[in-house]
Formats: C-alpha cells, sequence, structure tokens
C-alpha cells in the first residue's frame, strides 16, 4: 500500500451515512452482552444494523477471542492471539441467547491457525449448548477455512448447525492483496465438502464489493460458489476500516446493488441479499426461509 493511501480515507456518499444505534433497549443489549464477557461481531464492527437485527430476535457472537491469527487486509480484527479459547464460552453464549430470546443465533469466530483443529471443537460446543437450552433456536455457524482440515468440518457439521456460511469475500483476482493467507480454491472446496458431508445443509457464502472487481469476475465467482453448493449469497459495499487498510476502489449505489441481487437470484442462488449495508448475519432467519423454500420446491 501506497503512502498516500496510508494517508488517505475515501470520503462515503451519503447513501452511506446512518447513525449507529442508541436507546434504552439497545443499552440494554449491550450491558447484557458485557456483563456475560461476550463479544459480538455487531458491536466489535460497528455495524450500523445490529439495532434491527437485535429488534428482530437475531445477534452474531465471536467465539475463540477477540485476536485473529491472520491479517487480512480489509479486516479491523486484532492479531497474534494471547491465549487459548476459553472452555467456558459456549455456555455464557447460550444462556445470553435464551436472556435476548433469540429466534435466530449466529456463531461466528476470528480465525485460529494455532489450534489444531482451527477451533471446530468450540463451534460444535458451542451449537450444543444453544440447543440445550434453546431447542427452538435456529443456529448459523459462519467459519473459517480451518486450513482444509475436513475432519474438523465434519465435527462442526455433526452438531447439527441450520446453515453453514463461509465467505468468500472476493473475487479469485484478488486474493493475493486482499486475503494474503487465505486461498480461493480451499474456500469453495470447504463449501463442496459441506454438501458432501450433509447434502441437506444449507450453505452460503458472502461478498465485499468496491474492492476493484468487475463485473466479469462477480459473475464468474457467483459461477463457482454457485458450483461447490452454495445456496445463500450475501453481497455488502467494503468500507476502509482505517488508513491502514485496503481504501474503497468505488462505491456502488444502492441501485446497482439491487440489479445484482435480482442477477445473481437469476442465476440460481435460494437467496440472496444485497444492499451498501448488508453485512453476513444480516436478515439471515428471512435468507434463511427463503432458501429453504425454493431449496423444498425444486425437490
Amino acid at each position: 500500500m501506497s503512502q498516500c493511501q496510508r494517508e488517505k480515507k475515501t470520503a462515503k456518499p451519503k447513501w452511506l451515512r446512518r447513525s449507529l444505534p442508541t436507546g434504552p433497549e439497545y443499552e440494554k443489549i449491550r450491558q447484557l452482552l458485557k456483563s456475560h464477557d461476550l463479544t459480538t461481531v455487531c458491536q466489535e464492527a460497528h455495524c450500523p444494523n445490529q439495532f434491527e437485527c437485535y429488534g428482530k430476535g437475531t445477534a452474531t457472537f465471536m467465539i475463540l477471542g477477540e485476536r485473529c491469527t491472520r491479517n487480512c487486509r480489509f479486516c479491523a480484527v486484532r492479531h497474534q492471539p494471547e491465549s487459548m479459547p476459553d472452555p467456558e464460552e459456549a455456555g455464557r453464549v447460550a444462556e445470553a441467547v435464551v436472556i435476548l430470546g433469540l429466534r435466530y443465533a449466529v456463531v461466528t469466530s476470528v480465525t485460529r491457525d494455532d489450534l489444531a483443529d482451527g477451533g471446530a471443537s468450540f463451534f460444535a460446543e458451542t451449537i450444543r449448548r444453544i440447543r440445550e437450552s434453546s431447542p427452538k433456536t435456529l443456529v448459523e455457524v459462519l467459519i473459517p477455512d480451518l486450513q482444509g482440515n475436513w475432519q474438523a468440518l465434519r465435527t462442526i457439521i455433526a452438531a447439527g448447525p441450520d446453515v453453514l456460511n463461509h465467505n468468500i469475500e472476493t473475487v479469485a483476482g484478488l486474493y493475493p492483496e486482499v486475503r494474503p493467507q487465505a486461498l480461493y480454491q480451499r474456500s469453495l472446496e470447504l463449501l463442496r465438502q459441506t454438501k458432501k458431508i450433509n447434502a441437506h445443509l444449507p450453505t452460503k457464502s458472502g461478498m465485499m464489493l468496491g474492492l476493484g472487481e468487475t463485473h466479469p469476475e462477480l459473475v464468474q465467482t457467483w459461477h463457482d460458489l454457485l458450483l461447490s453448493g452454495c445456496d445463500i449469497l450475501t453481497m455488502g459495499q467494503y468500507l476502509q476500516p482505517s488508513t491502514d487498510h485496503l481504501p474503497v476502489h468505488r462505491f456502488l449505489p444502492p441501485e446497482e446493488f439491487a440489479e445484482l441481487q435480482q442477477e445473481a437470484l437469476d442465476a440460481g442462488f435460494s437467496g440472496v441479499a444485497s444492499g451498501p449495508f448488508v453485512r453476513s448475519s444480516y436478515q439471515a432467519e428471512k435468507l434463511y426461509r427463503q432458501a429453504v423454500s425454493r431449496i423444498q420446491k425444486s425437490a
């Protein structure tokens, strides 16, 4: 990255200016998460959708600590984990799901390449604890690539998530710059392996747009995802976390996101969310039900 890029962030267009949530209900949730020593991606990423999601009975919990073993150039998560994951974390997540009355819980994590199974056993235990304490709650997991450890993937799937999500993030040609420690084909293979292990488990992936991808590259990525068995797709605007991260190449207007959503549905995805503020877990329950309905109709 050039010195010029580090010194300057591109100003956001008006359609990306949205106030962060406030108010007593939001504060109640914030205090609950704090008292249970839990981290949500919603708060960690300062997501403007978080109060909307909370209001619809959805929250995204981040397990395995707050530090990542990788250094993706789009991500603001801190690096170099300092400790092993907390074995009591799964129980606290399950308790929070009950207290918040969540209909849909998303469980994600930092990438922990320092763990033999990439944290799969912690994902599995979290799913099981949620199932025990809140059996009607749907559980989606957003997992890292596990360094291609498909036995670890089996461990997660055996715990019975309702959706398995793994983000492709960007097009193949941008991987060396955007995700230097990840592999495009390995991410696709994770989705393929998921369907081999459980053909009926809905799979999901997400992309950030505005990093410099071209439309033909985007369409090719959709094609690759569909061939890998991906059912649900999310697409949102990449926003530069700081001047130390990759700059935004282009801000896509809302109408272009709407066009891409229809195009992706026409390409064959069972559920698509596309918009400037869309993130991986945005409208997660709605997308899940939409996808399941379409999958059942086509069966």
